[in-house]
Parts: structure tokens; sequence; C-alpha cells
């Protein structure tokens, strides 16, 4: 066999693998949890949980994946049955109660209340009050959705999935409206990554808000259904914003973080669409197979579809002269 020289060129890229699009993320242990709650083994989901604590991040991650396994309501009742004072079992049929409410198999009522008996149980946990803020965010009102998040911010101000919820939701305030700073999903995104610690993801909020924009926008038929099409982030505020993020993430040693993956898909869609191609393909290997829907599903695409493509394109090719790192002139 010969040997490889120096003329032949630095050793190809080892494949990334194929996207996953797995709500479990990169969390291995929710992923064989999971499994076994959609056989009915609820006693691993016990397990989990007692060992997950006071992380309320990964808790209400855990918890939100674990309430989309078939048969969940159905599961966490008989856990119910068997150990009627667990605040854990009473949590997860009320997500999983939310989860049905928002797909018409079961009414709000039902699932307000399930999530109202879980708060009761665990007072200090804000986890019973994401799902309220998951079904205000789709089936309530403006106040009701404000007094959930006020909930859940009362008990861990910096709850990551719920800034994320509301991120989205003020976003569909005023499609047509601006999308630079002063829009309503930009001053939360803003405000939000300034008040956070240091070492907070939220900090990549603000970038958030420009995919959520860009979502409710296409869908009113406002921006091209191809971001490729559209203009939303060559603006002068999208690249302060994508600029500001990756030179954070840059510094970041939170990628223990439970939902790390779906931040660093967001700012992987919008360097990717700024034409930062070296930057994107740093951000796709860390990214590995850990593909999330959103934001790649925005404006009715594949969503497996466009991540493969947008890696494969920062992927493959040497990009260390891209020169579309200026910001717009």
């Amino acid at each position: 066999m010969p040997f490889a020289t120096a003329a032949t060129g630095p050793p190809a890229r080892p494949p990334p693998g194929a996207p996953a699009l797995a709500p479990a993320l990169d969390d291995t242990e929710l992923a064989v949890a999971a499994d076994a709650l959609a056989l009915g083994q609820w006693a691993r989901v016990r397990t989990l949980l007692a060992g997950t604590g006071t992380d309320w991040d990964r808790r209400g991650h855990r918890l939100t994946v674990l309430a989309a396994c078939p048969g969940s309501v159905a599961w966490a009742g008989d856990w119910q049955l068997a150990e009627p004072d667990s605040g854990d079992a009473a949590t997860l049929l009320a997500l999983a109660t939310v989860r049905r409410a928002l797909r018409g198999r079961t009414t709000t009522g039902d699932a307000a209340a399930a999530c109202a008996t879980a708060a009761r149980m665990l007072p200090d946990d804000p986890t019973p009050w994401l799902g309220a803020l998951l079904l205000a965010r789709r089936a309530g009102t403006p106040d009701e959705r404000a007094y959930a998040f006020h909930q859940i911010r009362a008990r861990h101000p910096d709850h990551h999935h719920a800034h994320h919820l509301m991120t989205a939701a003020l976003a569909e305030d005023r499609p047509e409206g601006t999308c630079g700073p002063h829009h309503p999903a930009h001053g939360f995104a803003a405000r939000a990554a300034e008040r956070a610690p240091a070492d907070s993801p939220l900090a990549l909020l603000p970038v958030v808000a420009h995919a959520e924009r860009y979502r409710v926008r296409a869908r009113a038929g406002l921006e091209p259904p191809d971001p490729a099409d559209s203009g939303h982030w060559a603006t002068r505020h999208a690249h302060a914003v994508q600029r500001a993020a990756f030179d954070w993430w840059l510094e970041w040693e939170g990628e223990g973080h439970p939902r790390s993956k779906v931040d660093v898909n967001f700012l992987a869609h919008a360097t990717f669409h700024q034409g930062r191609l070296a930057e994107a393909a740093t951000l796709f290997q860390r990214i590995g197979p850990h593909a999330t829907r959103a934001p790649w599903s925005y404006a009715g695409r594949d969503a497996e579809g466009a991540f493969r493509a947008a890696r494969e394109a920062a992927l493959g090719g040497d990009h260390d002269r891209d020169d579309d790192r200026r910001d717009p002139g």
C-alpha cells in the first residue's frame, strides 16, 4: 500500500453523519428513556428525572421530549396510579396532555388543569409552567402567554426553551413590520441577551429572533420561500447580530447545555445564508448529525434536505479566502 505524501493534500474530512432530526439531540440517556417509555417502561423515566434534579433547562428538555413519545399520556397515567404523589409523573402527564390538546385530541381546559395540578405538586419547578406556555403559545391569549412566562422566570430567570417560545410568539406580531431592532421580537431577544449571565446561551437569542421573523414573513408571502433568494440576512442588523453571536459562541464553554444544538443550528443557518461559509463549516462540524427542524424547515422546506444541502455547501470547499465576512456597505 503506498504511503500518502504531502503532494496528496490534506486528508479528507470524516463524513459528519446523516442528519438525525432526533428531538433528544445529543442526550443519549434521554433517547434510551424515550424508547423505554414508548414501550410502557416508565420506571426508566423515573430514574432519569430523579437524576436530572434541578437542572431546569435539562429537565424541561427531557420532559418535553418524553411527552411526545407514543402513548405518553397512557404511560404517565399508569405511573400516576402506581405513585399518586409523584410530581414527576404529574408533570409528564401535564406536558403530554398539552401535546394532545394542541393536536385536537383533548380539550385545552384538560391540558390547563393538568399543568395546574403539576404546578401545585412541584411549586418550585418551572416545567409545569413550561407546559402552560406551550399551550398558551398556540391556543391561549397574549395575557395567558405572558403570565406563564412570568411564572417560569420567577423560578428560572434564564429558562432557555421559554425564551425561544416567547421570541417565536412575538415574531408573529405585525408580519409586515420592520425586521430591525425596533420589532418586539428583536427587542425582547436583545434585552434577554443583555441581562443573562455571561455564559448563558441566551446570548444567541437575537439570531433566533431574526430567523423567526423570516418564518413569519415568508408565511405571509413577504419573503421568498427559499432563504437563498431573500435579502433577510443581508442587512446591517442581521450582520451585527450574527457577528456578535458567532464571536460569543467561539468563547462559549457551555456545550454541555441540553439545548446547545438548537442554538448552533440557528447560528449555522444564519451564518450560511450570509455566505460566511468558513464559519458555517465550523458550526456544522460542531453540530454533527444533530440537526433540528427549526429553522431549517421554515417556509415549508424539508428540514433534512435543507440542512444537508447547506452543510455540503459549507464543508465542500476551501473557504479560507472567504470575502463575505465584511458587513454590508
